[in-house]
């Protein structure tokens, strides 16, 4: 049963330069309640500016020049996010979709605690709540992402890597968002952490039904995490299909050229000849 939770109906950005850049053209894509959508392809296709501009984070000189994105909330209204006023796209942010953004586990604020830092997020959006709400709050959120209480009154540099980038997951879910953006989340981490992010993100995934839109340029890794998968080239979509269906029977000859570019653990082994 389809059960959207986002619609994006053909959607074009351009940067404002001379010439100007069509960076992502006439993109139309639909995001089901509780699902991971795989956006892949090679740097520079236009992957982190549609998420951008989904979100409206885009800075000049990139404008949005053409489509919609529809917010199916909930509770039953429909959002029209290009309409939002500058202060409800505010509230909006975090509170619907939270992101994490690429290199997000170096944009911790070096002179601030941990537990500082989660909670500005309720400072700033749950104003309502105490000082003691927001520190157990917070402390809840270190828990669900397996760091511990103990590290709440840590600075970013006594955290490893893959224990900032939980963090920066930690802040993303602070406001039980809807929906998550994740930016290349597990680039600068080891083999294993990676496989530990990745395995925490389908379970918090399945504990509180949100949906993800992950973005890499590495495919395997998607096609092993993701429901469907879209594949962008030059600003555009050129395949959106389930997962299994984009590794057994690709549409595209550029898909079929990302899925070849990767080595394969079995097979005959080839011969290096000088």
């Amino acid at each position: 049963m389809r059960d959207p939770l986002l619609s994006v109906h053909d959607f074009s950005i351009v940067y404002d330069v001379d010439p100007p850049v069509r960076a992502v053209k006439n993109v139309s894509l639909e995001l089901q309640r509780g699902e991971i959508l795989g956006l892949a392809g090679e740097s520079g296709c236009g992957k982190t500016t549609l998420a951008y501009g989904i979100q409206r984070l885009l800075k000049p000189p990139a404008v949005i020049t053409s489509g919609s994105v529809l917010f199916h909330d909930a509770n039953g209204e429909d959002v029209d996010i290009n309409g939002l006023e500058a202060e409800e796209m505010r509230r909006f942010r975090w509170d619907k979709i939270s992101m994490v953004f690429q290199g997000a586990m170096n944009s911790l604020n070096p002179v601030a605690t941990i537990g500082s830092q989660l909670e500005d997020v309720f400072e700033v959006h749950r104003p309502s709540l105490s000082r003691r709400q927001r520190r157990e709050e917070a402390i809840e959120l270190l828990d669900l992402v397996k760091i511990g209480a103990q590290r709440y009154r840590s600075y970013p540099h006594e955290l490893s890597g893959g224990m900032r980038q939980r963090v920066m997951i930690a802040m993303a879910l602070a406001l039980r968002p809807q929906l998550m953006v994740m930016d290349e989340p597990t680039t600068a981490l080891d083999v294993l952490v990676q496989r530990e992010i990745l395995r925490q993100i389908s379970q918090l995934r399945h504990e509180f039904g949100f949906s993800v839109i992950f973005i890499t340029h590495d495919l395997p890794l998607l096609l092993e995490i993701s429901d469907r998968l879209a594949i962008m080239r030059d600003g555009e979509i050129v395949e959106l299909d389930t997962a299994e269906r984009v590794w057994t029977d690709p549409q595209d000859e550029y898909t079929r050229t990302l899925l070849a570019s990767f080595p394969r653990l079995t097979g005959a082994r080839g011969v290096v000849r000088r």
